[in-house]
């Protein structure tokens, strides 16, 4: 039988590895008896890791949440994904930059040494795009307010920095703007800015907002049922925004894929574009180009496994790719030979 640290390790990892854990199962995983397992639950629990047994025909185990942040464990992916998420997250304009250096830090500390130099290998530098150095950065407990309005399917009431005649004044004194009253849709990024998509109930009307120009009001509104984006696809109604689309101007391939990588990462280097996410390494991208081959190479400069949404012309186009890139490496190496 493994040492009991050595068990409480593995027991661990595997809590975490799944929501539920059938009591038999777990001792079958670390041969162990199912008295064994329930005494080192127990002494999990006596190190702060809130795990619940459940109760039914065969029992069982699940690790959930708590008021404090227990330590965890990550494979060396996770541990090495966790570090480039956290290294990249000064591209994403979320206003984490501190709070991301010092996690990141925290996570080196323990590191093996064997991914402590592939981290270190990685060097990211955030570079601005011409004419966006002066770009606000944006509040992360905004982020998350708007995040769980639009999660609870609440009314937000916010005020709004925006340039306009007052809406209303109070005794004759200065005028005071009323706050905004919305049906929270999404929150998307484009062209490295934070974006809240929402039913502005005041106008009448879809409106898009930016970020870092809302102070949200507490408490929340009624819960609504949500209302049908046109088009029913919020990337494409961003991207229809700000890219003209809605008269025709825009580029007119615009294409929809998922990537393999955390939206955070993306959206650091997708300035004109819309990205949403999907999980913590997987993100829906839309982009427009003037071609549709164009549109499959800059797809490609991710560097990840690729899903494509659509339309057919993007899949062809990537197959088209597909095969000139296969021609040149073929004729690469007859010359060289």
């Amino acid at each position: 039988m493994p040492k009991t640290s050595a068990r409480l390790l593995s027991l661990l990892s595997l809590l975490q590895a799944r929501r539920d854990w059938p009591g038999q199962l777990l001792a079958e995983r670390l041969q162990i008896s199912p008295r064994t397992v329930r005494r080192d639950v127990e002494r999990l629990r006596e190190l702060g890791y809130p795990v619940v047994a459940t109760k039914g025909p065969d029992g069982g185990y699940r690790l959930d949440a708590g008021a404090e942040l227990p330590p965890l464990l990550f494979d060396d992916d996770q541990a090495v994904a966790l570090a480039v998420a956290l290294r990249t997250a000064a591209t994403t304009g979320a206003g984490i930059e501190e709070a991301a250096a010092r996690a990141l830090n925290t996570v080196r500390q323990v590191m093996p040494v064997r991914l402590r130099h592939r981290l270190d290998a990685l060097e990211v530098t955030a570079v601005e795009r011409a004419g966006t150095h002066s770009r606000p950065r944006v509040d992360p407990r905004v982020l998350m307010a708007l995040s769980a309005a639009v999660h609870a399917r609440e009314v937000l009431r916010f005020d709004y920095d925006s340039p306009g005649p007052a809406a209303r004044t109070v005794d004759g004194e200065s005028p005071v703007a009323a706050p905004r009253r919305a049906e929270p849709h999404h929150l998307v990024t484009w062209g490295g800015r934070w974006y809240f998509v929402a039913w502005d109930l005041d106008r009448d009307g879809w409106r898009t907002f930016r970020v870092d120009r809302i102070t949200p009001r507490i408490p929340t509104g009624p819960r609504f049922v949500p209302r049908e984006l046109p088009g029913g696809d919020v990337a494409a109604f961003v991207a229809d925004r700000f890219q003209g689309g809605l008269d025709g101007s825009g580029p007119p391939c615009r294409g929809e894929v998922i990537l393999q990588l955390p939206a955070s990462v993306v959206s650091g280097h997708t300035p004109d574009g819309v990205v949403e996410e999907l999980g913590p390494d997987r993100c829906r991208l839309v982009l427009a180009a003037w071609s549709w081959a164009s549109l499959a190479a800059v797809v490609g400069r991710y560097d990840a496994d690729i899903l494509v949404v659509g339309p057919p012309e993007l899949r062809e186009a990537f197959a088209l790719l597909a095969r000139r890139y296969a021609r040149a490496a073929a004729d690469s190496a007859s010359e060289s030979s």
